[in-house]
């Protein structure tokens, strides 16, 4: 292990410093164009192909022409498990897309499906059965950065509702909350 540490020059440690943020970029860019493809953005998918592509090529030059140092591998893989989950945390704070938001209450559907017109959504009502008698099945389309408010104003009124969320692309638009 002493030996590991003697041998971490300046150029090794600077070296390494540059692959891990070479993967962090690449990959935190990556993720992102994982789940552009998901909802079809074409045109940012080719942009960030190319230019993860790009910092790949350059990345993995560096580990394979450099001084093959274990040091420089464990950053390459540092610095690409950690690109990952910075992508997946940018990904979820630009909450880009839309949400259908379902609600089981057992007895307060009216009163959510109100409070949820009430702030500007739309919102579909029904009456179902459930394992215990009848329930209110409620439903909203949602951007993605709503959903968060939504599932608010529901536990607000409803703690025990059973609420789900889905993911989906609009196939035509109605009456959307601006």
């Amino acid at each position: 292990m002493t030996e590991f540490f003697n041998t971490l020059t300046p150029d090794i440690l600077v070296g390494g410093f540059v692959i891990f943020l070479l993967r962090l970029i690449d990959m935190s860019l990556d993720t992102l164009r994982v789940l552009f493809v998901m909802r079809g953005q074409r045109v940012i998918v080719w942009i960030l192909g190319v230019t993860t592509s790009i910092i790949y090529v350059v990345a993995i030059s560096n580990v394979l022409t450099g001084a093959k140092h274990p040091f420089t591998i464990l950053c390459y893989g540092v610095g690409y498990a950690t690109g990952n989950v910075l992508g997946m945390r940018i990904e979820e704070r630009l909450a880009i897309g839309f949400m259908q938001v379902n609600v089981v209450s057992q007895n307060k559907g009216r009163e959510i499906a109100s409070a949820l017109r009430d702030r500007g959504y739309g919102v579909t009502q029904l009456k179902g059965e459930g394992m215990n008698g009848t329930v209110d099945l409620v439903s909203t389309s949602v951007k993605r950065k709503q959903a968060k408010d939504v599932r608010k104003i529901i536990e607000k009124i409803d703690e025990k509702a059973f609420i789900t969320e889905d993911s989906f692309n609009p196939v035509k638009s109605g009456t959307w909350r601006k």
